[in-house]
C-alpha cells in the first residue's frame, strides 16, 4: 500500500495502515502505532541532523551555526535578512514581505533546523533540514492513498465498460458513452470497491506507493556551484543518489532522493527525551526501559532510509518561500486539485489523521477504529472523535 521510506520498520507500518483500511484492529496496535511514530520521529531527527551537518560542513567548512525553529516565519526572515546579491525581482519580493508579513503564512508550524555561516560580523543563510510533521505526514499519506483508490475504482469502471461493449458485440474503442453512463459505471465500481473493503476482500490498485520526503534538506547554491553537492555527497560515504529531477517553470530547483545508511552510534548516543519517556509510559514501557527499547527498535530496523534534498539558487529559494511558488500556496493548490472527493476519500483522510493522532494521545489501547471506510460521516462526527481522543468535552469542542 504506502511505504514511508524515511522510517524504520516501514513494512510493519505499511501493513498496519492497510489493515486499518479494512477495519482490522489487533491487540497491541495502540502501542504499535505509538512506537512506530514516536521512535521513528526521534530516529529521523537524529540521523537527519547528523547527515545535514556533515553535508553543510562538506559544502561550507566547519565554522557553522545552526538554530532550531518551530514557525515558518523564521525561515522567511532568515532569507530576507542578508541577501547575497540583489536585483529588481529580489528587491520587490523583500519589500512586499516586509510591508505585508501577514500575507506569507508566517505562523505555519514546522520542525526545522536552519544553518548559517559567519561572515564579516554577520551570518549567511545556507539552508535547512526539516521533518514532516505528523499531521502533514497523515495528510500526504491520505492524499496518495486517495489517488490510488481513484485509479483502482476507475480501473473497475473500465472493466464495466468493457463488459457493456461485449454485450453490444462491439470493440471497446467504438463504445459511445454518455456522461450519465460513465458516471453510473464509476458509482457502480465505487460501490464494489467499498464492498470489498467491508468484507475484507483483497483490493488491488496501481502499484505500491512511497513517501520519500519525511526527512528533507534544502540547500542554497548558485548554478555554478550546484555540482559541488554531488561531490559532497560522494565524499560522505554510505550515501547514494537514487533519483534526480529538475523542476523548471514557476518552480526552479533540483530534487534528489538519496539513500543513506545512518550512523547508529550517532542515533543512539543521547538518551531519549522526557516527552517520549512520558508517552511510552502510557503504553506500558517504564521510563528506565525506553532507551533500551529505542535501541532495540533502531537495531532491528532496516539498514537504509531515504531522504529528499532540494537545491536551488538564492532567488529561487526566495520565490519558494515568499514568491510565485510559495510552499504554502502549493499545499493549498494540491488540496484543491484532488481528483476524488467522495465520502470514501474523506473517510481515508479521517482514518489517517486518527491513526497518527492516536500516537499523540494518552489513550493506551486501540480496541476499535471509530472510522470505517464503508460508512458515512459528517465532519461534526470526526470533530467529536478527536475531542474524545484528547479527552476534550465535546460540547466545548
Amino acid at each position: 500500500m504506502i511505504t514511508i521510506n524515511g522510517y524504520l520498520h516501514r513494512r510493519e507500518l505499511r501493513d498496519l495502515i492497510r489493515r486499518s483500511m479494512y477495519g482490522n484492529v489487533r491487540p497491541g496496535d495502540g502501542e504499535l502505532i505509538t512506537r512506530l511514530v514516536h521512535y521513528n520521529q526521534l530516529f529521523v531527527s537524529r540521523y537527519l541532523h547528523h547527515f545535514a551537518g556533515c553535508l553543510f560542513r562538506e559544502l561550507h567548512g566547519a565554522d557553522l551555526r545552526w538554530k532550531g525553529i518551530s514557525l515558518k516565519g523564521e525561515i522567511k526572515d532568515a532569507l530576507v535578512r542578508r541577501p547575497p546579491y540583489r536585483n529588481p525581482r529580489i528587491a520587490e519580493l523583500i519589500r512586499d514581505y516586509e510591508d505585508h508579513p501577514g500575507r506569507f503564512y508566517r505562523e505555519t508550524p514546522c520542525r526545522t533546523m536552519l544553518f548559517f555561516r559567519p561572515r564579516d560580523g554577520n551570518e549567511d543563510y545556507l539552508g535547512s533540514w526539516r521533518i514532516k510533521r505528523i499531521r502533514r505526514l497523515a495528510e500526504k499519506a491520505a492524499r496518495r492513498i486517495i489517488d490510488w483508490i481513484f485509479d483502482a475504482i476507475k480501473g473497475k469502471a473500465d472493466i464495466l465498460a468493457d463488459e457493456r461493449a461485449a454485450r453490444l458485440s462491439i470493440p471497446r474503442e467504438y463504445l459511445l458513452s454518455s456522461p450519465e453512463e460513465m458516471q453510473a459505471e464509476f458509482i457502480d465500481a465505487e460501490a464494489r470497491f467499498i464492498e470489498d473493503l467491508r468484507r475484507q476482500r483483497e483490493i488491488s490498485g496501481t502499484g505500491e506507493l512511497f513517501i520519500n520526503d519525511v526527512a528533507g534538506i534544502k540547500v542554497v547554491l548558485e548554478e555554478g556551484e550546484q555540482g559541488r553537492l554531488h561531490e559532497a555527497l560522494d565524499s560522505m560515504g554510505a550515501c547514494r543518489i537514487m533519483e534526480e529531477e529538475r523542476h523548471e517553470g514557476r518552480y526552479n530547483a533540483v530534487n534528489l532522493v538519496v539513500r543513506i545508511e545512518p550512523s547508529l552510534d550517532e542515533v543512539l548516543r543521547e538518551p531519549a527525551p522526557a516527552g517520549i519517556r512520558t508517552v511510552m509510559a502510557t503504553r506500558g514501557v517504564p521510563p528506565h526501559q525506553v532507551d533500551g527499547d529505542f535501541a532495540d527498535f533502531v537495531l532491528s530496523g532496516e539498514k537504509a532510509v531515504y531522504l529528499e534534498i532540494i537545491v536551488s539558487n538564492y532567488q529561487e529559494m526566495l520565490e519558494s518561500e515568499i514568491g510565485r511558488c510559495m510552499h504554502e500556496d502549493r499545499i493549498i493548490a494540491q488540496r484543491l486539485r484532488q481528483r476524488y472527493r467522495g465520502h470514501l476519500a474523506k473517510n481515508v483522510e479521517y482514518l489517517m489523521r486518527y491513526l497518527f493522532l492516536f500516537s499523540l494521545s494518552i489513550r493506551e489501547e486501540l480496541p476499535d477504529l471509530p472510522i470505517k471506510l464503508w460508512d458515512r460521516y459528517l465532519p461534526d462526527y470526526f470533530d467529536g472523535v478527536i475531542a474524545e481522543l484528547f479527552q476534550i468535552p465535546t460540547g466545548d469542542f
